[in-house]
């Protein structure tokens, strides 16, 4: 069976700061008015805001409200990830990784996904374990790729898990063993993995609660 592989770093969606009018931008972004959304987004974000640079990554990347745009994604999510947005980090990974707006770079996809997973974020961390498992960016490492599923999937990735059970199963850098890869399937299959439009109030949430703690 072939291990999922899917890239969900692209799909993250917005985070809450305080800064005064980015609420009036992801109020008009969830009511589907994405001009207003744009401006207030790009003001702050021209400010040097990191928070807003990730959001107007985000729309250029996904076409929101305005044409898709894969080179001014790459740039403003830069601009974030150099500040060390985590978000930013694992979206400039996948636009390296799948050559979006950047020739593709697997090494460089692998530079900003670690950032990202070193700070905790469980989609880098899926993301860069299969760079691991592919050996894309850096030697194939079966342990190295269990290492990084296995934090991804403590954090309640399905992907992570459902590929973590998939190790066990074959005996990839963990010793075989069908109780765990029976564990981990299950609590994959127990879960909803984030499909194209994820759900924005629980992004913001997510990322207010980690900034609280």
């Amino acid at each position: 069976m072939k291990r999922l592989a899917l890239t969900v770093a692209l799909l993250a969606g917005f985070a809450l700061p305080s800064w005064a009018g980015f609420e009036a931008g992801l109020e008009a972004y969830n009511r589907g008015d994405y001009a207003i959304a744009l401006h207030e987004f790009k003001r702050l974000a021209e400010r040097g805001n990191g928070v807003a640079q990730y959001n107007l990554g985000f729309m250029y990347a996904n076409g929101r409200g305005i044409p898709r745009d894969d080179v001014e994604a790459v740039g403003w999510y830069r601009k974030a990830a150099e500040q060390g947005d985590a978000f930013a980090q694992n979206n400039l990974g996948a636009m390296y990784e799948n050559g979006r707006g950047v020739p593709q770079d697997y090494a460089a996809a692998v530079k900003w996904y670690r950032k990202a997973a070193e700070q905790g974020y469980a989609g880098a961390q899926y993301n860069l374990g299969i760079m691991y498992d592919n050996g894309q960016g850096v030697p194939q490492d079966y342990a190295e790729a269990v290492k990084w599923y296995r934090k991804a999937a403590e954090q309640g990735d399905a992907y992570a898990q459902f590929n973590l059970g998939f190790m066990y199963d074959k005996g990839q850098g963990v010793p075989q063993d069908y109780v765990q890869a029976h564990m981990w399937y299950n609590l994959a299959a127990s879960r909803h993995p984030p499909g194209k439009d994820r759900d924005l109030a629980a992004r913001n949430r997510e990322r207010a609660v980690a900034k609280m703690t």
